[in-house]
């Protein structure tokens, strides 16, 4: 075959099916932001569900709609069944991210046109041998009551040119797609390449190995025939109408196209791992452990990038620990096997920025950002890393094992995640108590737990309970705040009762504001709502006990007041977004926000801390907003083209219909598209003040602030404290000046203590020397020293050198057991150091050990802690037998 470069592969592919009437479609963000079921985009029919389950009627673009569709998908999958993060880098073909190629029919064609598409592209367009290809079939299923797919066994035979050998039928496990336990799902037909030699080939035919995990006969393309839907019995139900979801691996195929062996020998990595080699000074392809370590390192800087660049930030929890993880796994690589001591990483970012610049730009519109916090990321983790793996190192002598503690220390205090430290400990063979390690990690968490929302069980719609027939879920509530309202449906979840309204003014959560509240009031019969939520595209309302009366008109009355301070805060969320930019940048994005009744809280993208004067003038020109009282412009159903032209607040990667609302407090300061209620003039706001700033991860930071009501009562608040610090300092004229005072004889009063302390621990020290002990030849000075921290430890231990400067070793402890710590130093006198028998760090380390903890430095004076303070006298007895060792 002629070459073919990755890019003309990936636009082969879509020119081929646009040619077949279907829409191209962009690639959906990695990070799904409206299916609270998926982590990350693992699969390219996830942005086609809503259509697969017949909330759709096909892909809507620009007022058309699409039957046919095709794309190339960014897809993740580091978790759950899809879990190959051990093998990515080590073998040819596994990745953390990766592009899946798909065409899709939304009750348009069937298995015909599909099996011959597939056909025509493979061998009549890139030119791969007929001979080499094998393709399975649905081979039946006797629990499913499901026949053998003749339908698409003969197509094969009939339409193509393929022998008829190489199609093979197999069962449920490889050749049934379903999406879930219930839903959409059908057989499917996987194409595979027999990639052998002649010889090899005629050794053995490749229908032996297809599907026997052999990388030289492995599928390159999945043809999935939607045609059933299975219910919450079990059961299969032919679907009205029938569906193609087809999914290609991009950087196989590549690599089949191009004749790689290995998908890291395509053009889809050769650029990356082309910049590491150069980064590095080591060749390519001469060590096995520094290409396995540029392999790890080319295939996660795509996840990370691409993660950073939809949404995602390294964090401590859910999917930013996924990217964290992924990051800092790939860092320990490139500091093991290639010497990177620096950060490294974000430099990559440039090169895959543009690289894919022509499908994926939205890397490239954000460069400086993602390098940012990559960037952020890379130097919190290298301050640690030396230091984790040292600390390894030591916990590893001598084991077969680690421990749940050891695993979870790492991880508390050198951010190693579980999976770095089972990695590290593989490569040593030994096993990881990763059980223990879990509970330890369940010990330290408190996970912040959504008081009162209840979520709904999406998959089971069966215990609906229809009331009334037609239209339901009619929103009016940016008009109204009360309507007269029937019941359509309901359910009993939980001890809760779900309800669902023909028209409403309660507006449900989302897009971070939080749900209304209210009443709903029938006669004498009151039902009090306490959340509303969007549920497969309807309002579902929540309340306490079950309605009596399900026939008759219901009083809907949202609580106007609670509303009203929620709007106030939505409305300052825009122009504080607004004075942002102003103030720090375009760069400035939204990364999320909360806004209910009593405060509002806004993440945006920005690399650093917000200086206390950029504070002042935003908090100052939001307020100036407030002050001149714009009036609310709201536009609905306005064309999502209109409203790019007149350049609204899009968030990146956020699904909009071909109709939005767009909310304007002034056309040259603040448009946005939004679905929230807000104020119909800035006045109402009142006033706006911040409450913190912070970092919340690499590259994000959270601004807290209230508004309206909550501002007044900060205020007042404020003013209260300030009053009662002026009763405690005596109604003095400069309050500051007086504060300052204090403070200075504070300072002077707790320097005269620690010098006082010190003079009595350095009594202690004493009396300790005069009590030594000789251990072959050498002054061994051991004992306790009361309320002392680790700094007067180190000054005791330099003072014990230069009282005994030959021939001794002194090992000193100080309890905390409010802390349930323990802190040690040991000191070597130099010449022990000079004869090679002993060193403070080696000395302070066993002993710290046997304390629950670790520590080091220099050869003569080293520092320690552990976490077993009820030890120490055993520990502090146990010195002149540690120095036989």
């Amino acid at each position: 075959m002629q070459f073919r470069s990755s890019e003309q592969i990936r636009n082969d592919f879509l020119e081929f099916f646009r040619s077949k009437a279907h829409a191209i479609v962009p690639s959906a963000p990695v990070v799904p932001l409206d299916d609270p079921t998926l982590m990350f985009t693992n699969a390219g029919m996830n942005q086609f569900k809503p259509i697969f389950l017949g909330e759709q009627a096909g892909y809507s673009e620009r007022g058309q709609v699409w039957q046919r569709a095709a794309d190339t998908q960014k897809c993740i999958r580091v978790s759950g069944k899809h879990n190959d993060l051990e093998e990515v880098g080590h073998d040819t073909y596994h990745h953390t991210l990766f592009e899946m190629l798909g065409n899709w029919s939304f009750g348009d064609y069937f298995k015909e046109d599909a099996i011959r598409w597939a056909w025509e592209l493979l061998v009549d367009v890139w030119g791969l041998d007929p001979n080499r290809l094998y393709v399975t079939v649905f081979g039946g299923d006797s629990e499913d009551g499901l026949p053998a797919d003749e339908e698409a066994e003969e197509l094969w035979k009939k339409i193509t040119k393929i022998k008829p050998e190489h199609v093979l039928r197999f069962g449920k496990k490889d050749n049934f797609w379903e999406m879930g336990d219930t839903g959409p799902c059908g057989p499917c037909s996987e194409i595979h390449v027999d990639l052998r030699s002649d010889h090899e080939r005629a050794a053995q035919p490749g229908s032996e190995l297809v599907n026997a995990d052999d990388p030289r006969v492995m599928e390159i393309w999945n043809l999935v025939f939607i045609q059933f839907n299975r219910q919450s019995d079990g059961s299969l139900k032919q679907l009205p109408a029938k569906h193609v979801d087809t999914g290609m691996g991009f950087e196989r195929i590549c690599a089949v196209i191009q004749g790689k062996s290995s998908n890291y020998d395509s053009d889809v990595f050769t650029p990356l791992i082309s910049h590491i080699s150069k980064m590095a000074a080591i060749p390519y392809g001469q060590d096995a452990q520094a290409d396995i370590a540029m392999r790890v390192i080319a295939d996660h800087i795509r996840a990370v990038a691409f993660s950073i660049a939809d949404g995602a930030s390294p964090s401590n929890d859910g999917r930013g620990y996924v990217i964290r993880r992924i990051l800092r796994r790939a860092i320990r690589y490139g500091w093991d096997r290639l010497g990177f001591k620096q950060p490294f990483m974000f430099e990559l970012v440039t090169t895959l920025a543009k690289q894919f610049a022509g499908v994926f730009p939205e890397l490239q519109a954000q460069i400086g950002y993602v390098q940012g916090v990559i960037e952020a990321e890379e130097k919190g983790f290298l301050r640690t890393l030396g230091q984790g793996i040292e600390l390894f190192n030591k916990m590893t002598e001598g084991k077969s094992s680690i421990s749940g503690d050891d695993a979870f220390m790492l991880h508390d205090t050198y951010g190693f995640p579980i999976d770095l430290t089972s990695l590290m400990a593989r490569e040593k063979q030994l096993t990881v108590d990763e059980a223990g390690f879990a509970t330890r990690m369940q010990e330290q968490k408190e996970r912040a737990r959504s008081a009162g929302k209840f979520k709904v069980d999406l998959s089971d719609t069966n215990k609906w309970v229809e009331v009334h027939s037609g239209e339901d879920s009619s929103f009016v509530g940016y008009d109204y705040s009360e309507t007269h309202s029937r019941i359509m449906m309901l359910r009993r979840e939980g001890d809760r009762i779900a309800l669902v309204l023909d028209k409403t003014p309660f507006y449900a959560e989302s897009g971070g504001q939080v749900a209304d509240q209210g009443i709903l009031t029938n006669g004498d019969e009151h039902l009090r709502v306490v959340d509303v939520q969007k549920v497969m595209g309807k309002i579902v309302h929540y309340v306490e006990i079950m309605p009596e009366d399900l026939q008759g008109e219901w009083h809907a009355r949202v609580d106007a007041v609670r509303r009203l301070e929620i709007s106030k805060h939505h409305s300052a969320t825009h122009l504080l977004h607004a004075a942002l930019r102003e103030v720090l940048g375009s760069h400035v994005a939204q990364k999320g926000s909360l806004v209910d009744e009593t405060r509002l809280r806004f993440d945006f993208s920005h690399f650093k801390s917000i200086e206390p004067s950029e504070l002042d003038e935003i908090e100052m020109i939001v307020n100036r907003k407030i002050q001149e009282n714009i009036a609310l412009q709201e536009e609905r159903n306005v064309p999502i083209e209109t409203a790019r032209e007149r350049g609204a607040m899009m968030l990146f990667g956020e699904k909009y219909g071909d109709h939005v609302r767009i909310i304007t407090f002034d056309p040259k300061y603040s448009v946005e598209l939004c679905g929230g209620t807000h104020v119909d003039a800035t006045g109402r706001i009142g006033y706006f003040r911040f409450v913190s700033e912070g970092s919340v991860a690499s590259g994000v930071r959270r601004i807290e602030a209230v508004a309206g009501l909550g501002a007044d009562k900060m205020i007042r608040e404020e003013k209260k404290a300030y009053q009662q610090l002026l009763t405690q300092l005596g109604q003095t004229s400069d309050p500051v000046q007086t504060l300052q005072e204090i403070i200075e004889d504070r300072k002077r009063m707790e320097k005269e203590l620690e010098t006082a302390r010190l003079q009595r621990s350095l009594s202690e020290l004493t009396g300790l020397i005069e009590a030594s002990t000789e251990h072959q030849g050498i002054q061994v000075i051991t004992g306790e020293i009361t309320h002392a921290d680790t700094e007067i430890l180190k000054q005791l231990g330099y003072e014990s050198l230069k009282r005994v400067p030959e021939k001794a070793v002194t090992v000193l402890g100080s309890r905390d057991h409010d802390a349930g710590k323990v802190y040690l130093v040991a000191t070597v006198t130099d010449d022990l150091v000079a004869e090679g028998k002993l060193k403070a760090g080696t000395l302070v380390g066993a002993l710290a050990r046997e304390l629950g903890g670790g520590g080091g430095g220099q050869a003569n004076l080293a520092t320690a802690g552990g976490r077993l303070p009820e030890k120490l006298t055993e520990v502090l007895t146990s010195v002149s037998s540690k120095l036989n060792a």
